[in-house]
């Protein structure tokens, strides 16, 4: 990657700490021990790991020795991270509180979802960050589900090296033959035999089974005992299987628009008869579908703040581009355009209402759960990467050839999020759950509502005589807002 273009060296200010920009309608649900972590992950990450995202890109080497491939200095982030305090960050304290027992480094359940937000936007900023922190996907929703639905056993054998940071681990529900979105339509079929589970089927963007740090992976299935007389939602299980277990079989790794995101990857896989104990089942039979929601509500908001710290990025990357003083296009520099400024004022906008949406729904889940959230957690998971995506394809526009290439970070920023219109959920699923449960709610209320104001403008019209006494204009305003009403019935 090129070095970014020179800034200008007039008319700024020092930017002012992340403690200090958290929205205004947020800062009363933010802590002091969180403002000062914020100033803390964001001096980690601005002087640190993204300085290092190129050289653990050079470390990473070429071909298929990407896929044994461990940089040195990722790990010697960790140690940093370790020592900061800023690790594990992501289980919030108001499910998790107490998992000393299995948290060796005693971090986790420290902060609240919108707490937790507003440092992952700055985790977002670099390659490394997220991992340096061991705040990862799919590790942290992994971790999260069997900290809330694990059996004392299960969070002793994966979640206490997990916390850790001494293993990764996979997440597998989406299958090649199904429409996966709709979590009724998972068919890895799951029987019991005697003491144990027996799974056959296939999986595919299986995220971190490229890794040979991946040790345990979480998968979706369908029981065999479930027939169609079950509820459609209930008949799907999550089990933990173990990488290395008999008769599991990684073909290939999948590619994101050329990306192969190795050494993490994401794996397609076939079960073929592989055996685990029953007790690797994760809350009960038929509970899957349940404990997916549970996992990907928080997800979603993680994912969505993500995002606005790449937006950010961005926006950046557009500003420092227009400042440019090489590049003087038609005989003036690219800030003096008026379409270019005009991007930056809507990324800008953009940006900050998205942030309020997803700060939204943080708060929401914090007063309750994620359930309770629903709608909140839509609006952000639809929005956000949207907006994303929107903002890096200008700042790629505005650098020409240049931003569709590998001298900036841009072009695979945009390509990694555009999976998050598909991942957790397309955004198809997304809008019409939320339309369908708008329109349900509201569809009396604003019937009633309208007729209410119709019947009340009838009586004033009648009340002031405007109909007998008023001509011309004012009739035919009078009868044109008595049409506006009508037609809304």
């Amino acid at each position: 990657m090129s070095e970014a273009p020179p800034l200008p060296t007039k008319g700024g200010e020092p930017r002012k700490p992340a403690s200090q920009r958290i929205p205004g309608i947020a800062l009363p649900f933010v802590g002091d021990r969180a403002k000062k972590m914020l100033d803390i992950v964001e001096k980690f990450v601005e002087e640190e790991c993204i300085p290092s995202d190129l050289v653990w890109q050079a470390q990473l080497g070429t071909g298929d020795e990407r896929w044994d491939g461990h940089p040195s200095i990722l790990e010697d982030l960790k140690k940093k991270a370790k020592s900061l305090g800023i690790w594990n960050m992501f289980l919030p304290k108001n499910h998790y509180s107490n998992l000393s027992e299995y948290d060796p480094t005693n971090s986790a359940g420290a902060f609240t979802n919108l707490e937790y937000g507003l440092m992952c936007e700055l985790l977002g900023r670099a390659r490394t960050a997220s991992e340096a922190c061991n705040c990862a996907a799919p590790d942290t929703g992994n971790m999260e589900v069997i900290a809330r639905y694990g059996t004392a056993d299960q969070k002793k054998k994966w979640l206490t090296p997990l916390l850790a940071g001494q293993i990764r681990s996979g997440f597998l529900m989406t299958e090649p033959d199904k429409a996966s979105s709709d979590g009724s339509n998972i068919s890895l079929n799951i029987r019991k035999e005697g003491n144990e589970l027996v799974l056959n089927g296939s999986k595919w963007w299986s995220s971190g089974a490229g890794d040979d740090r991946c040790k345990i992976y979480i998968v979706m299935g369908r029981d065999n005992d479930a027939d169609d007389s079950v509820d459609r939602y209930k008949r799907q299980s999550m089990v933990l299987v173990p990488s290395d277990a008999k008769g599991l079989t990684v073909h290939r790794m999948l590619s994101v628009y050329g990306y192969d995101d190795a050494p993490h990857g994401h794996g397609h896989i076939t079960f073929k008869d592989v055996r685990v104990p029953a007790s690797n089942i994760l809350l009960g039979h038929g509970r899957g579908n349940e404990i997916m929601q549970g996992r990907l509500g928080p997800g979603r908001i993680h994912h969505a703040m993500r995002s606005i710290g790449a937006a950010e990025v961005a926006l950046e990357w557009m500003i420092a581009r227009l400042n440019d003083e090489r590049k003087v296009p038609f005989g003036k520099p690219l800030r003096e355009h008026g379409v270019l400024i005009d991007w930056v004022a809507r990324s800008r906008l953009e940006i900050d209402a998205a942030k309020l949406v997803v700060l939204n729904a943080s708060v929401k889940i914090d007063q309750g759960d994620a359930k309770g959230a629903l709608v909140e957690i839509a609006e952000s998971k639809i929005l956000t990467p949207n907006m994303a995506l929107t903002v890096i394809d200008r700042a790629v526009q505005a650098h020409g050839a240049m931003g569709v290439c590998q001298d900036t970070p841009l072009a695979s920023m945009w390509a990694h999020l555009r999976t998050l219109r598909i991942a957790d959920g397309p955004d198809e699923v997304h809008l019409n759950q939320l339309g369908r449960r708008e329109n349900r709610a509201r569809a009396q209320e604003c019937i009633d509502r309208i007729q209410m104001q119709k019947q009340k403008a009838a009586e004033l019209m009648k009340q002031y005589g405007v109909q007998e006494k008023q001509l011309g204009g004012s009739k035919v305003a009078g009868f044109a807002a008595q049409s506006y009403l009508q037609s809304k019935l």
